[in-house]
């Protein structure tokens, strides 16, 4: 039976790419295997896929029973699909923290260390199969590292990560100042995007003192026209949060170049919630977060409602 590999819903760049490289790994070691989407996968993680000419993956509409799967880039069950302990979950590979909530059928190899992203994880995992990789896997390693580690400026980012970069873009003849600005413009693309999509475009559930929130990001080169969209995003928030099943929507807006993050606080909960956890004075529709880059390491773990 083919297993499934598959990151978490709202697929950025690392999990739609993860779940490419590691199905061919297990696929070019034996094993059938294929990858999954659980969503459309964002604008940047579309442009690296047709920059090395690698096919989006189908869509995983359903998720029968038994079905073999290997989960990466998430080991959270509310970003998994509906029925995942009805799987027959076969591995978890991951670089978040340990939430809990998956069942499994027996034991399983369970793989979670303190890198910025996950492809390098699998990088590491592969061993010597790494060289062996096209040159389109090779291609998404080295994107998924770049795009989790904001080219190196994330405070997630770690010597690994930095020195597997390195290698591959060697190996592939890439200037990585180069190619992570065309990829940067192509995450900084959300011209086309609703209100409620942007909300989403990258979001994470997370419960904090009780509260459910949608934390959602925004990485950007270009944060001006995504600012100038406040009262709009503002307004479609509700509207998220009842569909999704949150109290509340939290956007940050990260400024790639500037290094800092601004938090959207169109009310009292949102407002409050950037007072309690980054100990500022908020008392507009936004606040400005210097050095606020990453979700993971700066803004889930100081979260905090009462």
């Amino acid at each position: 039976m083919t297993t499934l590999v598959f990151g978490h819903k709202s697929p950025d760049t690392d999990a739609t790419g993860s779940a490419i490289i590691w199905a061919w790994y297990l696929a070019h070691t034996g094993e059938e295997a294929e990858p999954r989407v659980l969503g459309t996968p964002s604008a940047e993680a579309l442009f690296v896929l047709d920059r090395w000419g690698v096919a989006v993956p189908p869509l995983l509409e359903n998720l029968p029973e038994g079905t073999p799967v290997v989960v990466v880039d998430t080991n959270n069950p509310a970003e998994l699909p509906d029925g995942i302990n009805k799987a027959d979950i076969r591995a978890v590979i991951d670089h978040h923290k340990l939430t809990g909530g998956l069942e499994t059928r027996g034991p399983i190899e369970m793989t979670i260390r303190p890198v910025a992203s996950t492809a390098t994880l699998l990088y590491q995992l592969m061993d010597g199969h790494a060289g062996h990789a096209p040159e389109a896997i090779k291609g998404l390693i080295l994107s998924c590292i770049l795009s989790d580690t904001l080219e190196f400026r994330s405070p997630t980012t770690t010597e690994v990560d930095r020195r597997i970069a390195g290698l591959l873009a060697r190996d592939l003849g890439i200037d990585i100042p180069a190619y992570a600005a065309e990829m940067f413009a192509a995450k900084s693309d959300v011209s086309g995007l609703s209100d409620a999509e942007l909300l989403r475009i990258d979001s994470k559930e997370y419960t904090v003192d009780g509260v459910r929130l949608r934390v959602a990001v925004i990485e950007t080169t270009a944060p001006e026209p995504i600012l100038a969209r406040i009262a709009g995003l503002a307004a479609a928030m509700p509207q998220v949060a009842a569909e999704d099943d949150a109290d509340q929507v939290l956007l940050f807006v990260v400024d790639i170049l500037r290094e800092q993050a601004t938090l959207v606080t169109p009310n009292a909960l949102a407002r409050t919630i950037a007072e309690k956890s980054f100990g500022v004075s908020a008392t507009g529709d936004s606040v400005l977060l210097p050095g606020v880059m990453s979700r993971k390491k700066q803004i889930v773990p100081v979260l905090r409602v009462n």
